[in-house]
C-alpha cells in the first residue's frame, strides 16, 4: 500500500476541508472550489519556505507543472465544452421549442395522473439528452406544474419525476450533462479514452426505462401528496390569516400623503400589495401614488400587526376575503405567480431587503416557502437560498421580466412574447450540426460546440450579449477550480492509497462487487456534495483500483459517471432536485423514501449493464 507522503496528507487535509464546506455550504460551492484551487496553489511556494527554514526536510511537490497543472481548469475541454453547451441550450431556449412540444404533449394529457406522469418522463428524459438537463428541468417546470393544475392533481405527484427522469435522460449522451463532459476529459488524461457521443446510449436507454417504469409505478406510490391539487395560490400558501383590505378613513393621518413615505417605509411589517380606487386596480409602483379618503389597500400582515396598524393610521378593516382571484383583478393577464430561486442567482445570500427586492422587481413578495417550511412574516431578512419559492404580486409586465431573468424560474407558464420563433429550425439545425459532427468523430466535442455557440450569435438566435448571461458561471467555475483537485490526488499518490482500501474489498467481492462498491461509493458522496467534484474525486480513485485488481478501469469510470449524475436521495445531490424542493413542497426525507431504492434499482441495473456492455 502507498505509504502516506506529507504531499498525501495535505492534498487529503484540503480534500476534507472542501468536503466539509460543499457539505455545509456557508459560501456558495463555485466559490469552495477557486478556494480550492488557491490552497492548492499555496502549498508548494509555502512548504518551499518552509524547507528553507529547515521545519520540512524537502518541499511538497503537488503538480508536475506549477503552476499550469493548477489552473489547466480554466483551459480545459471539459469547462469550455460545458460553457458553449450552456449557450446552445439557451439558443435553443429562446425559440420557445421546447415548451411548444411540452404544451402539444401536455394537451393529451386529460386527468389521468398516470398520462400526465408518462408525458413529464417522456418530454423531459429525451430532451435531456440533448440539451443540459438543468437547462431542461427549468424550461419545462412551469409545464408540469400547468399540467398538474389543470388535471386536478398534486405537483408533489409530478415534480420529483421531472428532476429524476431529468437525471436518466442526462445519460443518453456524453452532452447530457456537464458531469459526463467532465468525466470523459479525466478518463482521455487517466487512461486515454474519451467517451464518443453516444458511448454510453445504449445502457442509458436501459436505465431509463427501468427508471421510467420504477416512477410510474413504486415511485408514484412513494411519492407524497404534500401539496393538495391547486385551486388557489393563496389557500396552498396558507395565507388567509396573513392577507387582508383596509379602507382609508376621512380622519386618517395618512390622506395626503405618498404611499411611500407613509406605509412602505415604515417598522411595520406589511406589504401593500395592490390599491384599489374607484374600482380601478393599482399594482406596483405603489410608491409615488398620493393616498385618498376611501381608498382601499390589500395588504400583507399579521393580525398584531394589523390591530396596532388600524389604530395607529386610521384605517378601518374590509370584511372580505383576499384569495387569488381578488389578486387577480388588477390585470387580465396572471399577476400572482410562484417564482423559484435558481443556482447562480444574484439573489443567493441576499434577503429580500439588501436585494431591494420589491424596488428592483416591482414585485410584491407575499410568502416564502422552502421544502416544508413557510415564511409569511418577518421575510425582509430572511437569507434566500437556492430552490426558495416565492409567492409573488406583480403586474404581468414585471413578471414577464420576471420569468426572461436568469435569477429565478417561473413555476407556471407565462405568456411570453419574446420568443423567437422564426429561429426555431435555425437553432435546432446547430444543435444537430454539433451533436453530428462531434458523433461522426469529424471534430472534437470541444470545437464543434464552441463553432455551435459562435454560429447562435452568428445566426442571430441569440444577441452577443446574451452569451454571457446563458452561462451557468457558478457551474463553469466549479469545473476549473475542482479539476486541479483530481489532478493533485493523482500526482501526490493520494488516489493511489485510497484505491488501495477498495482493493481489499476485491479479496471478498467480485469484480463485479467491486465495481457495484464504486458506484453507491460514488452515489453517497454526489448526494452531499456536487456532481462534479465527486466525479473529480473517483473517477482517479477508481482508476487507480482497477489497474490494481487488473480490471477494465474504463468500465469503473462508467461506473463512477453513472452514480455521480443519478443522485436521487437529497434535495442537494443535484440542482434539478433544488428546482423542484419548494414547488413540490417537499421534505428532505420524500428523497430518500421515492430516491433511496430507485439508487438502489440504478446501483444494480448499471453494474450489470457495465459488465455486460464493455466487461469487467
Amino acid at each position: 500500500m502507498t505509504p502516506i507522503s506529507p504531499g498525501v496528507a495535505v492534498v487529503f487535509l484540503v480534500v476534507l476541508c472542501a468536503l466539509v464546506l460543499f457539505v455545509t455550504e456557508p459560501v456558495p460551492v463555485d466559490v469552495t472550489a477557486i478556494g480550492v484551487m488557491v490552497a492548492l496553489m499555496l502549498i508548494q511556494p509555502a512548504s518551499s519556505m518552509l524547507a528553507a527554514a529547515g521545519l520540512l526536510a524537502e518541499p511538497i511537490v503537488v503538480f508536475a507543472d506549477y503552476p499550469g497543472d493548477a489552473l489547466s481548469g480554466f483551459s480545459s475541454g471539459a469547462t469550455l465544452t460545458v460553457l458553449a453547451m450552456f449557450i446552445l441550450s439557451d439558443g435553443v431556449q429562446r425559440t420557445g421549442v421546447v415548451q411548444r412540444l411540452g404544451a402539444w404533449i401536455a394537451s393529451f394529457t386529460g386527468e389521468s395522473q398516470n398520462r400526465q406522469l408518462s408525458a413529464t418522463i417522456g418530454v423531459v428524459a429525451p430532451i435531456s439528452g440533448f440539451i443540459n438537463n438543468t437547462a431542461a428541468v427549468a424550461i419545462l417546470l412551469p409545464m408540469v406544474t400547468d399540467l398538474a393544475e389543470r388535471g386536478g392533481t398534486s405537483p408533489s405527484k409530478l415534480l420529483l419525476a421531472l428532476s429524476y427522469a431529468s437525471m436518466f435522460g442526462g445519460m443518453l449522451t456524453l452532452i447530457g450533462t456537464s458531469t459526463n463532459i467532465l468525466a470523459s476529459e479525466l478518463s482521455g488524461r487517466l487512461i486515454g479514452r474519451t467517451f464518443t457521443m453516444f458511448e454510453f446510449t445504449q445502457l442509458g436507454i436501459v436505465v431509463s426505462v427501468v427508471g421510467t417504469a420504477y416512477l410510474l409505478t413504486v415511485g408514484r406510490w412513494l411519492t407524497p401528496e404534500r401539496i393538495k391539487p391547486r385551486q388557489d395560490l393563496t389557500e396552498e400558501f396558507e395565507m388567509a390569516d396573513y392577507l387582508t383590505e383596509v379602507v382609508v378613513r376621512e380622519d386618517s393621518p395618512l390622506v395626503g400623503q405618498q404611499v411611500r413615505r407613509a406605509l412602505v417605509e415604515t417598522d411595520f411589517d406589511v406589504d401593500l400589495i395592490q390599491l384599489i380606487r374607484g374600482g380601478e386596480v393599482f399594482l406596483e409602483p405603489l410608491g409615488p401614488k398620493e393616498i385618498h379618503a376611501g381608498d382601499v389597500f390589500a395588504l400583507r400582515t399579521d393580525r398584531d400587526t394589523l390591530v396596532e396598524l388600524l389604530d395607529v393610521e386610521g384605517l378601518d378593516p374590509v370584511p372580505t376575503a383576499v384569495d387569488e382571484a381578488e389578486l387577480e383583478a388588477g390585470e387580465s393577464r396572471q399577476n400572482l405567480v410562484e417564482i423559484v430561486v435558481a443556482p447562480g442567482s444574484s439573489l443567493v445570500g441576499e434577503s429580500l431587503a439588501s436585494a431591494s427586492f420589491r424596488q428592483r422587481y416591482n414585485a410584491t413578495v407575499l410568502a416564502l416557502r422552502r421544502g416544508r417550511e413557510l415564511f409569511r412574516r418577518r421575510m425582509d431578512n430572511v437569507e434566500l437560498r437556492v430552490g426558495d419559492t416565492l409567492l409573488v404580486q406583480a403586474t404581468a409586465d414585471s413578471i414577464e421580466r420576471l420569468d426572461a431573468n436568469r435569477d429565478f424560474i417561473v413555476a407556471q407558464e407565462i405568456e411570453r412574447h419574446d420568443y423567437r420563433e422564426s429561429k426555431t429550425p435555425i437553432a435546432v439545425g446547430i444543435v444537430i450540426a454539433v451533436v453530428g459532427l462531434a458523433a461522426l468523430d469529424i471534430l472534437p466535442i470541444v470545437v464543434s460546440a464552441l463553432a455551435g455557440a459562435l454560429a447562435m450569435v452568428a445566426t442571430r438566435c441569440l444577441r452577443p450579449g446574451e452569451l454571457y448571461e446563458s452561462v451557468q458561471w457558478d457551474v463553469v467555475f466549479l469545473l476549473a477550480g475542482v479539476i486541479p483537485l483530481g489532478i493533485a490526488l493523482e500526482s501526490t499518490g493520494g488516489a493511489a492509497l485510497l484505491a488501495g482500501f477498495v482493493v481489499a474489498t476485491g479479496e471478498v467481492l467480485p469484480l463485479v462487487g467491486v465495481l457495484a462498491t464504486f458506484y453507491l461509493l460514488t452515489a453517497l458522496l454526489t448526494n452531499v456534495i456536487s456532481n462534479n467534484a465527486s466525479v473529480v474525486l473517483m473517477i482517479p480513485v477508481a482508476v487507480e483500483a482497477a489497474q490494481a485488481l487488473g480490471a477494465n478501469a474504463f468500465s469503473f469510470v462508467l461506473a463512477v459517471t453513472f452514480a455521480a449524475s443519478t443522485a436521487f436521495m437529497t434535495p442537494v445531490g443535484y440542482q434539478t432536485n433544488l428546482f423542484v424542493y419548494g414547488p413540490g413542497g417537499y421534505r428532505f426525507s420524500d428523497y430518500i423514501r421515492v430516491g433511496g431504492p430507485l439508487q438502489l434499482v440504478f446501483a444494480g441495473v448499471t453494474t450489470v449493464g457495465i459488465a455486460a456492455i464493455w466487461g469487467i
